[in-house]
């Protein structure tokens, strides 16, 4: 495969990803109420759900992940209907000592961090725009029938670092937002911003 068309699909995919959406309104508002490193696990989720979209279309079930049917509208309800429920919890978190101490710390982290992937990973999974880039824009950069095993492997590794990288900036600028409240009353301005995102991404999911 020429490098040319490996720029071009990173390009095109860097854009896809670029472009605000659920999954963009998702990790900002997880950097926002939850800090970075839950940020992170949600991105991770995210990049999960791509791959896997990823490996269907390169081994030719594209068509099957635009025809799931009842089990793609359940997981995508299931997505919207988490991400609204972490927009309500943030909403209703009372905030007590700093920003940092409030969202940094969380009571149980193992715990925080596969929450969060798992929201990732369904808000993607649910994500119409998702299969319709890897079903429908990317066999327009190669014949996915002569994808060889390299080639395969070179783009799934432009997927993990595109779909990690990008978001990862989105939340790190959310993230050091935090940095300069230092009042309980500012926090929960912040969270409840936070948590009208959450819900409005869940809620776009929804109606996708």
């Amino acid at each position: 495969m020429h490098l040319s068309v490996l720029l071009a699909f990173a390009a095109a995919l860097a854009v896809a990803v670029a472009l605000p959406g659920p999954g963009i309104f998702a990790v900002v508002s997880c950097a926002i109420g939850r800090g970075f490193r839950e940020a992170l696990a949600l991105i991770g989720g995210i990049i999960l759900g791509d791959l896997i979209y990823f490996s269907l279309a390169v081994f030719g079930m594209a068509a099957l992940a635009r025809s799931m049917g009842e089990f793609f509208i359940v997981v995508k309800f299931a997505g919207a209907a988490y991400l609204i429920w972490l927009g309500v919890k943030l909403w209703r978190q009372r905030p007590s000592g700093s920003a940092m101490g409030a969202s940094e710390v969380p009571a149980s982290p193992q715990r925080g961090y596969r929450r969060s992937l798992l929201g990732g990973f369904l808000v993607t999974i649910g994500n119409p725009k998702t299969i319709g880039f890897y079903a429908g824009l990317l066999p327009t950069f190669i014949d996915l029938d002569r994808l060889s095993a390299s080639d395969a492997l070179a783009m799934g590794v432009i997927v993990v670092l595109v779909v990690g990288f990008i978001p990862a900036l989105y939340a790190a600028a959310a993230a050091r937002s935090r940095r300069f409240l230092d009042s309980p009353q500012r926090l929960t301005l912040l969270n409840r911003t936070a948590g009208t995102m959450m819900i409005g991404a869940g809620l776009t999911v929804a109606s996708r």
